[in-house]
């Protein structure tokens, strides 16, 4: 279908060998041919081909391209910037220009270019400025002043899965747009009608057990390009990789890949992440806050038997205290309407700004929403917190659940995105504080809460947790009940 496709965008999403790079090289050539010959016979079109990088430019987009179109057979490639591959084969001249994004410089020279169509390689790292871009600078060649236009145009590109918030996922259907952006920045990544998006089957599919275990992998029968791999090509891939790893690369999932040490290395997805989504009870909802140009927050619950379910989160990207506040209130009043909310913060946002005679706490206030300050700032006493209940266990279930559906980023963050970075030396060596990511700050939130609702003095005493409140009798988080009033802020 991808290749079958005349709009003007195109993306293709799919697992390493599933011949997604392949088949670019292929549709640009095939184009080529088909162009339209100008006045001396001769089918004209140029190309530019882009990477984040030059390194992996060099040792990843254009090692196959030259694959395909060896030099011994299709002409000199230049190896000078810009690198060129200029093929005159019969009646086709077909320019390629192989273009890196890491200088302001290399964003010029596209910006400068008159072309027939551009290859984006591993889209998923190249921002959505570069992709209009290139959509500005294509059917531009051949110059309809020299006899004749391009007879097709437009950009075509190719990536293994993104992130759930990045730009592709968004715009292709794959994931919401998040709650926190502006109805004017969520129209820009509205999908246009001339703009389509395909998503290859995984290279192999999950075991499942009864309980919905994960048991293993197996080879996806549905897989493509798979008659061109190596024997036993993903069965040996898989061995010795994470579960983040092999479900970005090989089952083409969104998520991402992070290096290093995970914070919680007791959280296990088949123990931790609930099986069906978790229903609101009628207790207080705790809520966590970290403050920030990329605030978040985190809500949960404390069940009368002791066991936490985290419910919701709030994830924010380049949003002051003021809208924030606005936007929290919102989601506390669409989410939690029945409820008492008790809201902890990070004990940072109750000093004054120099620039700003007013704290995240006031502007809260502001807005209706009354928050205190956590007990404590030490990342060490906040993370033992949260790990005394990942650890916990009542009636033989999971002291700590979470819902993967509604929780999607903090989850990911417990599966390896929140973590401890490799530092640059020989061996196992990481930093002593949490990376600072997208991940960092709604885990942040979490920390606040579980120590705001009393688990974090409990640890510090060496006592057992808080006991349950004033919830009575037993509750299912997967029945639906009838909620209890909420009580005002």
């Amino acid at each position: 279908m991808f290749m079958k496709s005349e709009m003007f965008v195109r993306g293709l999403r799919g697992p390493v060998g599933s011949g997604k790079s392949v088949a670019c090289c292929m549709e640009m050539f095939r184009r080529s041919t088909q162009q339209e010959p100008s006045t001396d016979g001769i089918r004209y079109t140029k190309w530019a081909v882009i990477r984040n990088t030059n390194p992996e430019l060099r040792t990843t987009t254009i090692a196959t391209w030259l694959q395909w179109f060896p030099e011994n057979e299709w002409g000199n490639f230049r190896w000078s910037p810009p690198f060129t591959h200029h093929i005159r084969k019969g009646d086709v001249d077909m320019e390629v220009l192989f273009l890196p994004l890491d200088t302001p410089d290399d964003v010029k020279k596209l910006l400068s270019l008159e072309l027939t169509g551009v290859w984006v390689n591993e889209a998923r790292e190249v921002p959505k400025p570069i992709i209009d871009a290139a959509t500005s600078r294509v059917g531009r060649y051949p110059s309809k002043k020299d006899g004749v236009g391009p007879t097709w145009f437009g950009v075509i590109m190719d990536t293994n899965a993104p992130d759930t918030d990045h730009w592709w996922s968004i715009m292709s259907g794959s994931a919401p747009v998040p709650d926190h952006m502006s109805e004017e920045d969520a129209l820009m990544l509205l999908k246009p009608d001339n703009w389509d998006f395909y998503d290859q089957p995984g290279g192999m599919r999950e075991i499942r057990g009864d309980e919905n275990e994960l048991l293993g992998y197996e080879n996806n029968p549905e897989a493509e390009n798979a008659e061109n791999l190596p024997k036993k090509y993903y069965e040996n891939m898989v061995r010795g990789k994470s579960r983040s790893w092999i479900s970005v690369y090989v089952l083409n999932r969104l998520g991402s890949i992070e290096q290093g040490k995970s914070v919680y290395e007791g959280f296990t997805e088949a123990t931790h992440v609930a099986k069906e989504s978790l229903d609101i009870g009628p207790m207080p909802v705790y809520c966590g806050l970290d403050f920030g140009l990329t605030p978040a927050a985190a809500f949960a619950q404390r069940l009368p038997n002791g066991r936490w379910f985290i419910l919701r989160e709030l994830v924010c990207v380049d949003m002051g205290a003021v809208r924030f506040a606005e936007v929290l209130r919102r989601f506390i009043a669409e989410e939690f309407p029945n409820n008492q909310i008790s809201i902890f913060g990070d004990p940072s946002g109750d000093f004054r700004a120099q620039t700003d005679e007013t704290t995240p706490f006031e502007i809260l206030r502001g807005a209706g929403l009354v928050a205190r300050p956590a007990p404590s700032n030490d990342p060490v006493k906040r993370i033992e917190a949260v790990n005394g209940l990942l650890s916990r266990m009542v009636d033989g279930n999971s002291g700590f659940l979470i819902d993967r559906e509604k929780c999607q980023t903090l989850t990911t963050g417990f599966l390896g995105g929140y973590h401890y970075r490799r530092m640059q030396v020989t061996g196992e060596r990481f930093e002593e504080r949490p990376n600072k990511n997208k991940f960092s700050h709604v885990h942040d939130a979490l920390q606040y809460l579980v120590i705001g609702a009393g688990e974090g003095r409990a640890m510090l005493r060496g006592q057992n947790a808080m006991k349950p409140g004033n919830a009575k009798g037993k509750w299912s988080p997967f029945g639906k009940k009838k909620r209890a009033p909420r009580a005002a802020f």
